[in-house]
């Protein structure tokens, strides 16, 4: 255990950019330090590739449904309602202490952080962080463990998304600047859901730095004092339970409405599913306004935007009310698992509902048995390359990776994680059409 017994809202949030630490101003302008990283996150291009990227149903055809983009911006939207709303109960709390006005950024931290968690995952939703820790343990790449250190072989058996956002917002790659994206502190271990190194992630195949991001993320640590249990292992920043609330609300909701749409679920069910959130007393009167909005979609909409309200009400108050388990790293459950029985009950039959009859559905294992196979051919094609850049066909392949990619690094390891960041950063079309290309089935036009 750290010397940290309890971490402190004064320390928790702090402007100091990495990478820019010897220019740390307070500047004073419209924008907050925290809003600039929302608006560096928005228009940054790994954010925009998650409009191309699977959420849990196949990307749109005649009927829309939601994608990482569209996903992250909800949770971003969320997490800054959740964040507002814990605000204004601590303010009161907190009142007589000169830090008293860090807390009005809790919720653009949220907002931004929320923005990012998802940046990390590669094309085809989680099936495809599974491919590619599948390819390390039971497939060709399991022939490199004996030449790398256990937590880099942790690292790539273990591949997870959370992970991989981290070292993207924060890794200096090839001629950008040191710092990643230099975000504030503050953000970056908001983001980070598992604040543990891969040797640490035991059977749930859950960590949320890679090797290469240790020293960065143990800096972040001790200038924010968490709370460390041992080495390579921290407790939560307190704000990552809001950014986790705020994904577990949407993914849940947003999945019942787009099964509505997609006709997985019929009308009576989806309407059975949100109402039972509420006490008989509020469905009474929701029901009240089927009355003027007769359109079943617009039922749906506004069932869906009352539950969410709802849990997001919820969640708040479980946060304040366990705050101080949460700024002694004490809190082991999720928000959402801590909620008043009746929304509770709703939200585990959505749970079972989504795994039976969404997650299981042909459509979404057929994305994930496609996206398995092409990112296992594609690891194989260009981890090859790497190892062996002599050979004619490799020097073809290295030619399309872009130069900020470290192909070129010293260790093994080095040059697997270079591959990761290429292909972890592809959309899922890019993935295929690349697919198709090497493997003759498609050719550009002459």
């Amino acid at each position: 255990m750290s010397t940290f017994e309890k971490m402190e809202w004064n320390s928790l949030l702090t402007t100091i950019r990495l990478g820019m630490e010897k220019y740390h101003d307070e500047k004073k302008d419209a924008r907050s330090n925290f809003q600039r990283d929302y608006d560096r996150l928005i228009f940054s291009s790994p954010f925009r590739r998650l409009q191309n990227k699977t959420q849990v149903f196949p990307l749109p055809g005649s009927v829309f449904v939601h994608n990482r983009l569209t996903h992250s911006l909800e949770v971003a939207s969320v997490g800054r309602s959740l964040g507002n709303n814990v605000y204004s109960q601590l303010k009161e709390k907190y009142a007589a202490e000169p830090w008293n006005d860090k807390l009005r950024e809790i919720g653009a931290i949220v907002a931004a952080a929320c923005l990012a968690h998802d940046l990390g995952n590669p094309p085809f939703g989680h099936s495809g962080e599974k491919a590619i820790s599948a390819y390390f343990s039971e497939g060709s790449g399991a022939t490199l463990q004996e030449e790398m250190y256990q937590q880099q072989w942790d690292d790539l058996t273990h591949f997870e998304g959370n992970a991989n956002s981290f070292r993207l917002l924060s890794h200096q790659f090839k001629g950008r600047r040191e710092g990643g994206y230099a975000l504030t502190y503050s953000t970056l271990a908001s983001i980070v859901k598992y604040p543990y190194a891969s040797t640490h992630a035991g059977n749930k195949q859950k960590f949320g730095f890679f090797r290469s991001e240790n020293e960065t993320f143990e800096k972040i640590a001790s200038e924010l004092k968490l709370i460390k249990i041992e080495e390579g292992k921290y407790c939560r920043h307190p704000l990552v339970f809001l950014v986790e609330a705020a994904d577990d609300i949407c993914y849940q909701i947003m999945d019942i409405e787009d099964a509505h749409k997609l006709k997985i679920l019929s009308d009576d069910e989806t309407f059975d599913l949100f109402l039972n959130f509420f006490t008989a007393e509020k469905q009474v009167k929701m029901r009240r306004t089927f009355e003027i909005v007769t359109d079943i979609n617009e039922q749906i909409a506004y069932l869906r935007s009352s539950v969410i309200g709802h849990l997001i009400d919820e969640c708040s108050r479980v946060f304040v009310e366990n705050e101080s388990l949460l700024l002694e790293g004490k809190l082991e459950k999720p928000l959402i698992k801590l909620i008043s029985d009746t929304p509770a009950n709703a939200y585990k039959d959505c749970s079972k509902i989504a795994f039976s009859r969404l997650y299981k559905s042909s459509d979404v294992v057929d994305i994930e048995i496609a996206g398995h196979q092409i990112i296992s051919f594609l690891l194989d094609k260009f981890i090859d390359a790497v190892n062996n850049p002599e050979k004619a066909y490799s020097k073809l392949l290295l030619d399309r990776i872009p130069d900020q990619y470290e192909i070129g690094a010293q260790s093994k390891y080095g040059k697997v994680m270079a591959i990761l960041d290429y292909i972890s950063g592809m959309t899922d079309i890019y993935a295929l059409d690349l697919y198709r290309k090497l493997y003759g089935m498609s050719l550009p036009s002459l």
